[in-house]
């Protein structure tokens, strides 16, 4: 580890947060001279105080300890590119426009790998009017669901919440051409293009 990168890090975010060393040190219940050691690469912070600092400085202690943010390219914001993450634990979705660093419940979050769907894995989608009406036998008992679905096209994503011993159907509003996906909790997210009639 690089104590001055890690350093002059702490540093930077504690001005950024107009936090002076003795109100970043009593938050963290050391003095003063602790966090000007830290911030001069003289020392590094305790094992413990890594949560709280990191939490206190509002970034990861993955982002403290190597001493810097890594920004993101921007990819221009095409929602049929968006990254599903799905926590094994709680099984919370978080999505994001961009590469992520993620995590839940103590896991850091792979983003999922959307399976292109079979025909017979398919949701059936029926135009009537102005909407589609999507459905699916697919199994809705706790331990094996559809926990979401959602609709991509190009600037815009609807994300909608399904719920174990539910019916599996909902209704969408007829856009354009998109990509529907859905994530299953045993078999995991798949996608099938959906095109306007």
């Amino acid at each position: 580890m690089d104590c001055e990168k890690i350093g002059a890090f702490i540093c930077a975010v504690r001005k950024e947060k107009g936090l002076t060393q003795k109100v970043l040190g009593d938050k963290l219940g050391v003095s003063d001279k602790a966090i000007s050691k830290w911030e001069r690469g003289r020392g590094l912070p305790e094992l413990s105080l890594l949560c709280d600092l990191a939490e206190t400085l509002q970034v990861t202690i993955e982002t403290v300890l190597s001493g810097g943010r890594e920004e993101n390219t921007l990819l221009g914001g095409n929602m049929k590119k968006v990254n599903y993450f799905v926590c094994p634990t709680c099984h919370n979705l978080i999505w994001a426009t961009n590469e992520a660093t993620v995590s839940c419940c103590g896991h850091t979050l792979a983003p999922l790998t959307p399976k292109k769907a079979a025909e017979e894995e398919k949701l059936k989608l029926e135009q009537v009017e102005d909407e589609w009406f999507v459905s699916s036998d697919h199994p809705m008992t706790k331990d094996h669901y559809i926990a979401f679905a959602a609709f991509a096209m190009g600037e815009r994503l609807e994300i909608i919440k399904l719920y174990p011993e539910w019916t599996m159907s909902f209704r969408l509003p007829v856009k354009r051409s998109g990509t529907l996906l859905w994530y299953c909790t045993k078999e995991g997210l798949f996608y099938q293009n959906v095109a306007k009639k």
